[in-house]
C-alpha cells in the first residue's frame, strides 16, 4: 500500500515509459480503465499495465524523471484564473489543457479546422457565443465553459477530457474513454501536464 500511495503522490499517472530502474528497485505499473478509473500495481495482470514509477526499499521513494515534456508558459495565467474562478474549473486544469491542444499558441488552428489556445471547431465556438475564437479571451471563456459542461456531465476528470478530446458521443457510446490512441493519450497527457502545473496558482 506504501508504494502504491507513494506512486500517485509523484504524480507518475501518465509516464509514457521508464528510466532504467535503480539497483533493488521494483516496478509500479498503472492503466485506465473504460470508465476513467485509474488502477495500480506491482504485478501487472495483462498488457494494459505500463510501468510509472520504480520504488526503492525503505521509505525514501525516488521516482523516474517525466518521460514527457511539460510546456511551461505563464503568459495566460491571469486569463486561466478569470476564466476558471468564472466557471468554477480548476485553473490547472484549464492549463493543461491549453498546454496540451495548442502549446499556448493562440493563432494555432489544426488541420480539422479547430482553432485557438483551447482548440474550439467553429460549430462547438458558435454554440458557445465564441465569435472570434483566435481571441484569447473569447476562446478562453468558451472552452473553459464547454470543460465545465463536460464535467458537470460525467463527473469525473478523465471522462470530460476524454469527451473533450473525442466528443460526448464517443465517451457515451463506449461508456467510458474511448479505445482511440489519440483520445487515451490525449487524457494521460493532460492528466500529466495538470499535476506539473498545481503550483502555477495561488490557492
Amino acid at each position: 500500500m506504501r508504494r502504491i500511495l507513494a506512486a500517485i503522490a509523484a504524480g507518475c499517472l501518465a509516464a509514457a515509459g521508464a528510466a532504467p530502474a535503480p539497483a533493488s528497485a521494483e516496478a509500479i505499473y498503472s492503466y485506465v480503465d473504460e470508465r476513467g478509473v485509474i488502477h495500480f500495481t506491482n504485478l501487472p495482470r495483462d498488457q494494459r499495465y505500463k510501468v510509472v514509477a520504480f520504488s526503492r526499499p525503505g521509505p525514501v521513494f525516488a521516482p523516474p524523471a517525466p518521460a514527457r515534456r511539460v510546456p511551461r508558459s505563464v503568459r495566460y495565467d491571469g486569463l486561466i484564473g478569470r476564466a476558471a474562478r468564472q466557471h468554477r474549473v480548476q485553473p490547472e486544469l484549464v492549463k493543461a489543457v491549453i498546454a496540451a491542444e495548442s502549446n499556448f499558441d493562440p493563432r494555432a488552428v489544426s488541420r480539422k479546422g479547430a482553432r485557438g489556445l483551447m482548440q474550439l471547431m467553429p460549430e462547438t465556438a458558435a454554440a458557445l457565443g465564441v465569435e472570434d475564437p483566435l481571441r484569447p479571451e473569447e476562446n478562453l471563456h468558451g472552452g473553459v465553459l464547454y470543460l465545465r459542461r463536460m464535467m458537470d456531465r460525467y463527473g469525473e476528470m478523465p471522462l470530460a477530457l476524454a469527451a473533450y478530446n473525442a466528443g460526448p458521443g464517443a465517451v457515451d457510446r463506449y461508456g467510458g474513454i474511448p479505445p482511440y490512441a489519440e483520445t487515451r493519450d490525449y487524457v494521460e497527457r493532460v492528466m500529466t501536464y495538470y499535476h506539473h502545473y498545481h503550483g502555477d496558482f495561488a490557492r
